[in-house]
């Protein structure tokens, strides 16, 4: 009887560890993730590294990398900062499929900017690159994931990793040959995976991805060329955040892809929970993950 009850007593102790260690185990919804998440899992966009592209319907705000392809990275904050894109145009627009932006005419003056560049699809991986795996087998990749909140594939036999293209990637089309970008920019509107180390990614939208899918569209049979210029959708302007008044600038912040509750997303994500799901699929998509990004709260509200 003794042995008994001490064992009881024991099991008493334990229960409630137990049945914490049961809920804190239990798969967890995408909405208890996002409530998980505190203010130390989100960072905000490096503003030497951010874009702000005004056209008349809205704001589109860019990150670019600050890990892979630092010559197309140079490249545009160059022409940015020369105002090279104010007053071009999204004259290029597929629905389903990619707007693509610059200068028609390939008339504009590219002021210090190269005339073309070398082509960074894929590169040697860095040492100590951030990179947070999707966990999963993918198509397009060996490993796919997040570098600093870029989706991103990666080789460890190649020793190569590259930017993917999922919804908002951000890239500088080309003609056929391998190393002729230079300044004509696309967005994705939808992933387009089979393009990943065809062309060189280097940024996302993180913000405005409803404006960037208004864009007028062309026709398919045109190539997607819009033929009415007064139907293109002209850049108002384009600044590097850090170049941006105070004033007009978005206190955004993205989640930290490093961090563990983002781990948690990818998970809830892989399985979705709750009432609704009757089947789980234990698969994630890579380009199905958008990468959260909030406002940041005023201290005292809620968000």
């Amino acid at each position: 009887m003794k042995r008994f009850f001490i064992g009881a007593a024991a099991l008493a102790m334990t229960a409630p560890a137990i049945a914490q260690e049961a809920e804190e185990a239990a798969p967890k919804t995408v909405a208890e993730v996002m409530e998980m998440a505190g203010d130390a899992d989100w960072i905000a966009p490096n503003p030497d590294s951010t874009i702000y592209m005004r056209v008349p319907h809205g704001l589109i705000v860019i990150v670019l990398s600050d890990d892979l392809a630092p010559g197309h990275v140079e490249q545009v904050k160059t022409l940015v900062r020369e105002g090279y894109y104010d007053g071009l145009n999204f004259y290029r627009v597929i629905d389903g499929f990619v707007a693509q932006g610059g200068d028609a005419a390939e008339e504009k003056d590219k002021g210090s900017a190269a005339a073309s560049l070398v082509a960074e699809y894929e590169e040697p991986i860095p040492d100590g690159l951030a990179f947070t795996p999707l966990g999963n087998f993918d198509g397009y990749a060996p490993e796919a994931g997040f570098i600093n909140g870029m989706p991103a594939g990666i080789d460890r036999e190649r020793d190569s990793v590259w930017l993917a293209h999922c919804t908002g990637a951000f890239a500088f089309g080309r003609n056929n040959e391998r190393d002729s970008a230079s300044t004509e920019f696309y967005i994705t509107l939808q992933p387009q995976r089979y393009l990943d180390r065809n062309l060189t990614v280097f940024g996302r939208v993180i913000w405005g991805m409803d404006v960037v899918q208004a864009i007028k569209r062309g026709r398919p049979n045109n190539g997607g060329v819009i033929e009415n210029e007064e139907d293109w959708t002209p850049i108002l302007s384009a600044r590097l955040a850090s170049d941006v008044p105070e004033e007009e600038l978005l206190d955004l912040q993205m989640m930290d892809t490093n961090s563990d509750v983002f781990l948690e997303l990818i998970e809830a994500r892989r399985n979705r929970m709750g009432e609704f799901f009757y089947v789980q699929h234990d698969y994630l998509d890579l380009c199905q993950l958008q990468l959260p990004v909030r406002l940041k709260p005023v201290e005292g509200e809620s968000e």
